[in-house]
């Protein structure tokens, strides 16, 4: 055997071993999730089932904390977003020399322990509300926890935007000004289409980053309950295929969510490439005008 099939088989073994590594627990543990044994086990399978699935639904904890943690990263989504947005316009707009200072500023919050964040936004914002006297309002669990995450979930949006941004030529703005737009009618019409993509995965990221953590929110969630501080009081208590029914829900969206992405993804490409292509043969003459406009997907 020559060194380059040594080479070639080496790569091969490699790449089984890191994709089995990588994939062969969650393939066990959907196992587990139809299998009838009251404890999780792939080995032997004694028979199918949904009945774990069945008592997922009518576990009141974990479904009270899956609307939580949904309530929660929608929340987070509503601030971290805005936030994420208004600081990389800052960072794009202020002196270059004071940036550096910005940044720090601004990206501090993922550097500081999830623990710290937790109890720092209890302390701040019971006595923040005591002081106004809206206790009521500010001082809950939900809102403690969407306050909590997106001080530091805001920072993600904000270098998923700025590296938009960077792209961004500000040419642009400065012909629709010229023109006689005002600034906002180049904010929405100029500036957010093209952050667009930036802004939906900053929401994305924020979301999924909002449902898992678990330092932060478990001491900003006072009495309530998110899915993440259930599961860890029921792995606590011991496991069971509950949870492996659990988890194969979360992989079959996650699975749904990334193709219908692919799926959306190439459409847009495919309109691109059309109306790219109608536009040059417009140009070259082989095209009627009429026929290179732009058709709704």
């Amino acid at each position: 055997m020559s060194s380059q099939s040594i080479i070639k088989v080496m790569i091969g073994f490699y790449v089984v071993l890191f994709f089995a590594y990588l994939f062969g627990p969650l393939m066990v543990m959907s196992i587990t999730a139809f299998n009838t044994p009251s404890y999780p086990s792939a080995y032997p399978f004694e028979g199918f089932t949904l009945n774990w699935f069945v008592k997922l639904w009518n576990h009141r904890a974990m479904m009270d904390g899956l609307v939580n943690s949904i309530i929660i990263g929608i929340g987070v989504i509503c601030v971290s977003v805005p936030v994420g947005l208004a600081a990389a316009i800052v960072m794009n707009q202020i002196y270059h020399r004071a940036r550096s200072l910005y940044y720090l500023v601004t990206v501090s919050p993922v550097l500081t322990p999830g623990v710290i964040i937790g109890i720092s936004t209890v302390i701040f914002w019971r006595d923040f509300s005591e002081m106004t006297g809206t206790r009521g309002l500010f001082y809950k669990g939900i809102m403690l926890s969407i306050f909590g995450q997106a001080s530091f979930i805001s920072a993600y949006c904000l270098l998923i935007i700025m590296a938009r941004l960077q792209r961004f030529d500000r040419a642009q703005e400065e012909a629709a000004l010229d023109l006689g737009a005002s600034y906002p009618q180049v904010f929405w019409h100029i500036l957010l289409p093209f952050l667009r993509p930036a802004l939906v995965s900053a929401a994305v990221i924020a979301f999924l980053s909002s449902f898992e953590n678990y330092n932060t929110t478990t001491f900003a969630i006072l009495a309530d309950k998110t899915l993440v501080t259930v599961l860890a009081g029921e792995v606590r208590q011991g496991t069971t295929p509950a949870l492996s029914a659990l988890a194969v829900i979360i992989i079959g969206l996650s699975l749904f969510g990334a193709i219908a992405y692919e799926v959306a993804k190439r459409r847009e490409e495919r309109r691109s490439a059309r109306i790219a292509e109608r536009a040059k043969l417009a140009e070259r003459g082989e095209l009627a005008p009429a026929d290179a406009t732009p058709q709704p997907a």
